[in-house]
């Protein structure tokens, strides 16, 4: 990192007292947040643009980001992170969908930013002592208390769309689906359209009977930022749209209808983050490599005789996957659209289409 544009030294203070010294990248200021690390080693684009980070500090565990510099298309949404920690940030980047340089997107989007930390060594303290806030600024602050009391407040809502929006389904059109957005990332929809739905986005706090308006073929329901518990006129809607057309979710869609359907929700210790989650299939014994990001976790225990359990992360064992007999509802933790990862798991979206077409039920 020889360029004038990482030459300013600032850090990053975690709360519990612990400061890294590095060099500014990304755009002036300080930023406050839950710090959480990613393991992918591509898709940091997919990253910084996926609504579910909206209030946390995103640390990258790959030590050299940026290498294929900006491309567009690749973008998930609206960037919603608080701030973007790296080991090493290419300011050459070589790629022939590249459009410019990382740096100048983090500007450009208000990104506060920092490299040249040891980011093996803040991934083994959250992975010791789990998630939690952090500062990036210009001079370590003998008060932190602005740190410790940071919290992750009505993210749904500030990431959500404020009003329906319709993406025509891709050749001839098969179904209607109503995508109930908390915080959805693009390529859901993408893979719905290429599937032939027709998609209408709502916000995420639309009355269930405006939704069942539009007699929707079947719902899906997206990922999202923040603690799902939070969530309670989303989980009161959903209530009154389960059973009544087919349904599945999607990460914080997974455990909204958790909540729903009277299951509960618990903080993991420093989450799912990247592109390399094991996730076994309990029906068919299967284990698929997944992309996920999340810190929260259903807990399958508290739909015993509600729900059955369908996947299970390899490593913590965690709920990874429900199925509602009797609802044609399943839901999944992972993100089976995932671009910037694995598409083991696309077939899913091909069982929803099943289930809307009545050759499944679930």
């Amino acid at each position: 990192m020889n360029g004038i544009q990482f030459s300013k030294k600032a850090y990053l203070v975690l709360s519990n007292g612990m400061a890294f010294e590095g060099r500014r990248i990304g755009a002036e200021g300080e930023s406050v947040g839950e710090l959480v690390f990613t393991t992918g080693m591509t898709g940091y684009l997919e990253t910084l643009t996926d609504p579910s980070y909206c209030g946390q500090i995103v640390m990258q565990t790959f030590p050299l980001i940026g290498n294929y510099g900006v491309i567009t298309p690749d973008f998930e949404g609206t960037t919603a992170v608080r701030g973007y920690v790296v080991r090493e940030l290419c300011e050459t980047p070589s790629n022939f969908r590249s459009e410019y340089e990382l740096d100048r997107f983090l500007k450009d989007s208000g990104i506060v930013g920092l490299a040249g930390v040891d980011t093996r060594e803040i991934t083994r303290i959250i992975r010791e002592e789990g998630v939690m806030n952090a500062k990036i600024c210009d001079s370590v602050p003998d008060d932190l208390s602005d740190i410790v009391s940071y919290t992750v407040k009505n993210a749904v809502a500030s990431v959500s769309c404020k009003s329906p929006e319709v993406y025509p389904a891709e050749g001839e059109k098969k179904f209607r689906v109503a995508l109930m957005d908390y915080g959805a990332k693009r390529n859901i929809v993408r893979s719905l359209c290429a599937r032939g739905c027709e998609v209408t986005c709502f916000p995420q706090d639309t009355p269930a009977e405006e939704v069942l308006k539009m007699s929707p073929d079947g719902i899906m329901l997206s990922n999202g930022p923040g603690d799902p518990e939070e969530n309670t006129a989303a989980i009161a809607e959903l209530k009154k749209l389960i059973g009544k057309v087919p349904v599945f979710g999607i990460c914080l869609g997974h455990q909204l209808t958790a909540l729903a359907m009277g299951g509960k929700t618990v903080k993991l210790k420093y989450g799912h983050r990247g592109a390399n989650q094991p996730v076994r299939d309990l029906v068919g014994g299967r284990t698929y490599i997944t992309s996920q990001n999340h810190g929260y976790a259903v807990v399958a225990e508290s739909l015993d005789g509600i729900g059955t359990q369908t996947f299970i992360n390899a490593n913590d064992q965690s709920c990874e996957g429900m199925e509602y007999p009797g609802k044609n509802c399943f839901t999944v933790q992972f993100h089976p659209e995932a671009c910037g990862g694995p598409r083991d798991t696309a077939f899913l979206f091909d069982r929803f289409l099943d289930m809307m077409g009545g050759e499944r039920n679930a």
